[in-house]
């Protein structure tokens, strides 16, 4: 990954659409108004949807930060199919207004990827978590805190985009992936994780706390 990426503004996952939108409206205003303002109203709502600030992570290991922007839609005990543990499981739903750039949760070493591919039923349901496509990234923290992050598809999300892999040391807060048109992002922490979020809450990725992980040895 390109550490130099960090904050583009705009994503770069987002050029292709704007500029096929900008220059769709740009020739339809030569030809007719009416028939442009439909089309510049879908080139700012690309644009909306593509945005991709600034943001500030949360100093402190042990502080685990959103890992994207949304409505926490799940907390409780969970298993993790992942990692073959018993946890407890934060989940992000993310619809069409939400930035939707993915960030790191906690600072550490990527121990495992995995891939799989699902169906795209909505995000906000629970079955999105074990049927929908999906990818999973096992992060180890440097007190040896294990920590899944899995980026899931939605039912208009049909991309997943993820730039790590096994093997990578990943800052807390830092971009790793972007999910395209509505989706989720599950979270799931060892069991004595102090959570720091409840259901309904709005999450800022990157900078919002949702956790903080037990003190180890």
């Amino acid at each position: 990954m390109n550490r130099k990426y960090q904050h583009p503004i705009i994503a770069r996952e987002g050029w292709p659409f704007l500029i096929l939108a900008g220059v769709l409206a740009g020739l339809s205003t030569v030809y007719s108004v009416y028939l442009a303002i439909p089309l510049w109203l879908i080139f700012i709502f690309i644009l909306q949807f593509f945005r991709d600030p600034i943001r500030v992570a949360p100093e402190g290991d042990r502080l685990v930060c959103a890992p994207a922007d949304g409505r926490i839609i799940f907390v409780d005990e969970a298993f993790d199919p992942y990692d073959n543990r018993e946890c407890l499981k934060i989940s992000i739903f993310m619809n069409v207004f939400n930035v939707h750039s993915n960030r790191m949760p906690i600072e550490g070493l990527v121990e495992a990827k995995h891939y799989y591919p699902g169906r795209f039923f909505n995000a906000d349901l629970d079955k999105a978590s074990e049927s929908n496509e999906r990818n999973a990234l096992i992060l180890v923290s440097k007190d040896g805190n294990r920590v899944t992050c899995v980026q899931i598809a939605g039912l208009i999300a049909r991309r997943i985009l993820c730039y790590v892999d096994e093997g990578a040391e990943v800052i807390k807060g830092e971009r790793f992936g972007f999910i395209r048109f509505g989706s989720r992002v599950d979270l799931y922490l060892p069991k004595s994780t102090k959570i720091l979020v409840s259901l309904g809450d709005k999450v800022v990725g990157g900078e919002a706390i949702v956790a903080e992980l037990p003190v180890r040895g």
